[in-house]
């Protein structure tokens, strides 16, 4: 008997995933989170929920992070077979969060799920989704809230509290659900009655508060337009792929006009080192000289283009220290305007953690290389007439709350380029997902650029106003879609996060002491 709820946990935990994208089966998730909910509750241990929140977890985050074992097949230095297991290894410490929430939870049970109950789990899981999103540089993937981005009413409830504070506003749904089913509805049916209309009126709030959008009336107006060439990342260790991907990146960016345009193109897409002043040998690819040339032609007078390439650093005796992944601004001469470093770089991915024990063991990064990535200094506003200032958040920087957008500078609209070669077909639309929370929460544009897809224009309310498929060849433009005026969440960040878990731990003593 006691195997069968482990087992379902582990189960439950699974089919939960299936909220997120590209499924967006949201009331599966919910009915699962309260299923799990029942069993946290009903353990007879703190050992017992310990093992149920953490069963739970692994297969939570196993089935929502197995698109990762695409990136295994790229290189030798990293074992193939290590992409079968690395999402489970993976999942083994981030199912600790799940598991850390419930017991939290547990430890305020009574002999039924009350009100109570279900507030203290949404306060530890708010908490413990904020920890998972920070510790260890974070890993913030597949929050909970994200299940609402098929419901934009709900959705949009991140402009006021942000990610992790709906996240925890989820779990309290999923209990006043469990409540309801332990006629915990019948026996105190005004509570989960005034919770159901406080969310209510949150609806409501989100759908007649949501920004007004003034859209530009001029027909020569700015226009963005997002490339992208469909050449995987498997082809990079073809001799010919800098030039292929440069020849397919132009053909896809159309012809000058009379509006100004912002041409955007993919993470690494720029191939050919385009910046002078580095040894000849490095040049091997193309003179910087010849690349900017071929650049410029295809800009009018107005013209920008944006694109990701790399920088790299070089130590006193003119060897390679390191190399940044970054965005380099072109104008229609060719020049470069100006570089934006990527700041949060991806472990495994940009740099190797315990370099020295991890080389003797004989793993390397899933990028391959012999030296690391160097770390740029955060999110960084620039200002790019006539399009405005351009906010930049470099792939991975995306997904975390709060952390995309410098303070003292709000731009117009964020730039994100990424490359989505790397993951399966899961992660994709996972990730698109992730830049629509962030257009939420701040009240900004978001612009994506992938080399094989998802890329889309989003606009300031989450809303893909224009995609290109992945695994298709083509481009998107439109008029750059105006900003919101800041959202409460751009003004107070996480704090609120901080703030939402506090009420509900309030309101959980208050009930207690009401039920007394």
């Amino acid at each position: 008997m006691t195997a069968r709820p482990a087992l379902f946990s582990l189960l439950l935990g699974g089919i939960a995933a299936t909220g997120f994208a590209p499924l967006g089966w949201w009331p599966v998730t919910l009915a699962c989170f309260a299923a799990w909910m029942w069993l946290t509750h009903s353990a007879p241990s703190l050992k017992a929920v310990l093992w149920r929140g953490w069963l739970f977890g692994l297969a939570h985050f196993t089935v929502g992070n197995y698109w990762i074992a695409k990136a295994f097949t790229f290189q030798d230095a990293m074992p193939q077979a290590l992409g079968i297991v690395a999402p489970v290894l993976l999942s083994v410490y981030l199912a600790i969060f799940p598991m850390a929430a419930g017991a939290v939870a547990w430890r305020f049970r009574r002999a039924r799920p009350d009100t109570a109950f279900v507030l203290i789990f949404a306060a530890a899981w708010i908490s413990t989704e904020y920890l998972r999103g920070t510790m260890l540089t974070g890993y913030p993937w597949n929050p909970l809230s994200e299940v609402w981005l098929p419901v934009y009413p709900i959705s949009t409830l991140a402009m006021y509290v942000g990610t992790y504070a709906l996240s925890g506003m989820t779990v309290l749904l999923a209990g006043i659900l469990l409540m309801a089913l332990k006629d915990e509805g019948l026996r105190w049916g005004r509570v989960p009655t005034t919770f159901l209309f406080l969310i209510g009126c949150l609806t409501i709030l989100s759908w007649g508060g949501a920004p007004t959008l003034v859209k530009s009336a001029e027909a020569n107006a700015p226009r963005i337009r997002v490339v992208q060439p469909n050449l995987d990342q498997e082809q990079r260790p073809r001799e010919d792929y800098a030039e292929a991907n440069l020849t397919a990146l132009a053909k896809l960016s159309g012809t000058p006009g009379p509006a100004p345009r912002l041409i955007v193109w993919p993470e690494g897409a720029l191939r050919f080192l385009p910046e002078y002043g580095y040894p000849p040998a490095y040049y091997w690819k193309g003179a910087p000289a010849v690349t900017r040339a071929r650049i410029a032609a295809l800009l009018g007078p107005n013209d920008i283009v944006l694109t990701g390439g790399n920088a790299l650093k070089f130590d006193a005796a003119g060897n390679v220290s390191a190399a940044t992944n970054s965005i380099f601004i072109f104008d229609s001469k060719g020049a470069i305007r100006d570089r934006y470093d990527k700041a949060h770089l991806v472990p495994w991915g940009e740099y190797l953690p315990a370099r020295p024990l991890m080389s003797a063991i004989g793993l390397s990064r899933l990028v391959p290389g012999e030296f690391d990535f160097a770390a740029g200094k955060g999110p960084a506003t620039l200002s790019l007439p006539p399009f405005g200032a351009v906010g930049f958040q470099i792939c991975y920087e995306i997904i975390f709350s709060g952390a995309v957008v410098d303070p003292a500078h709000r731009p117009a609209f964020i730039f994100h380029p990424s490359n989505d070669s790397w993951y399966g077909p899961w992660g994709l639309a996972e990730h698109l997902a992730q830049a629509r929370m962030r257009a939420i929460e701040e009240g900004l544009p978001v612009i994506r650029a992938t080399p094989t897809g998802i890329s889309a224009i989003i606009d300031a309310q989450g809303r893909v106003l224009a995609q290109v498929p992945a695994e298709k060849a083509g481009a998107i433009e439109l008029p750059i879609p105006p900003a919101a005026a800041p959202t409460l969440f751009a003004r107070v960040g996480n704090l609120m996060a901080f703030l939402v878990a506090l009420i509900l731990v309030l309101s959980a003593i208050a009930f207690r002491r009401f039920a007394r």
